[in-house]
Formats: C-alpha cells, sequence, structure tokens
C-alpha cells in the first residue's frame, strides 16, 4: 500500500504508533556497561511545613522483571542498585535511624543484618556525597558502600528488605515511582 493512499488519520495513527513504540524500546535499551537505568528521584522530608531535598537517588538492574511494578523490582533477584548523593549534610544518627524506620515499616526485623548493614554509616554525611547500595544475584549479597566504608549483608531476604525502603511502604510513595519510570 502507498502512503499516498493512506487517509491522514490512518498516516497519524501508524506514525504515533511507530514513534511511541520506538520511544519505549529505547528506554528499554541497556546502558554499555549492560545496566538498565529504571529511573530517578529526589528524597524529601517534610520540616516545618516545608519540603527539604535530602538526596537524589536513581536505580540500576541487569535484567528487567517480566512485569514493571515496584513489588516486581523488590521480588527481582538479579543484579541491581541504588545510588544516591546527598544533597544537604545529614548527621549520623538521622540516617541510620531512617533507615532502621524504613525497615521496620516494611516489616523486615533482622536486626543483626540491619546492624551489620548500618556499620558502613561511619559519620555525617556530607553534602555531595555518595552511598551506593548493590545487590550481587550470585552470591546473594547486599553491599552498601558509604565513601570508604562497606559493609555486605547475605541473603535475597536482606535485599528484599532493603529495596522495600524504597518500593515499598514508604512516606514518598512517588519516590519509587521515580525510580522505575524511565521504562
Amino acid at each position: 500500500m502507498e502512503l499516498k493512499r493512506l487517509s491522514p488519520s490512518i498516516f497519524f495513527a501508524t506514525l504515533a504508533a511507530v514513534l511511541a513504540f520506538a520511544l519505549s524500546a529505547a528506554a528499554l535499551d541497556a546502558n554499555k556497561d549492560g545496566w538498565f537505568h529504571t529511573g530517578d528521584g529526589i528524597r524529601t522530608k517534610s520540616v516545618a511545613f516545608i519540603n527539604v531535598k535530602v538526596y537524589a537517588i536513581g536505580h540500576d538492574m541487569k535484567a528487567l522483571p517480566a512485569s514493571k511494578s515496584k513489588q516486581a523490582v523488590i521480588d527481582a533477584d538479579v543484579d541491581k542498585r541504588i545510588t544516591w548523593k546527598m544533597l544537604r549534610d545529614v548527621d549520623h544518627e538521622k540516617i541510620v535511624n531512617a533507615l532502621k524506620e524504613a525497615y521496620a515499616m516494611n516489616g523486615y526485623n533482622d536486626g543483626g543484618k540491619i546492624g551489620q548493614a548500618m556499620s558502613a554509616f561511619k559519620g555525617e554525611l556530607k553534602e555531595n556525597s555518595y552511598v551506593t547500595i548493590s545487590y550481587d544475584s550470585a552470591s546473594k549479597n547486599t553491599t552498601f558502600s558509604v565513601g570508604g566504608s562497606t559493609a555486605t549483608v547475605p541473603g535475597v531476604d536482606f535485599m528484599k528488605g532493603t529495596w522495600s525502603i524504597w518500593f515499598g511502604k514508604i512516606d514518598q510513595p512517588s519516590l519509587g515511582d521515580a525510580m522505575i519510570s524511565r521504562w
């Protein structure tokens, strides 16, 4: 069929469908290092009726789950990582307590594993510093890297508990949505 014989509405509908498919396929392409960057967000905290930006956060996976959902990301036993950049100084106790509260909110209560992970946080997190949390599916280990300090915790249960902090119950549900918004 020649294009000139298509009605304008069919032509534009077909063109829109092709472009939409091309754009969605591009969002699913892995980076040259093999990671899929699923999205980014900003963690905010309400302080005296204003929202304060705490950190910018991004999420990557080596393989995407069959369905696009926050629960699928939590459950995915694939290499994945969360990286955040501090947008302000936050003291050690505040960040550790916030993470412990988030584990509890999501029903994860293995204090030994949580304490082991929190040992990576040695002091105040300064503006522009980075935290990386990575899961290695082959070894079933989750590693927290904070500055020059690391802590590695075994178990799929711990990985799921950790990913639930951002993709499970959270006081800022839109953050998890933003972290999977690219696919």
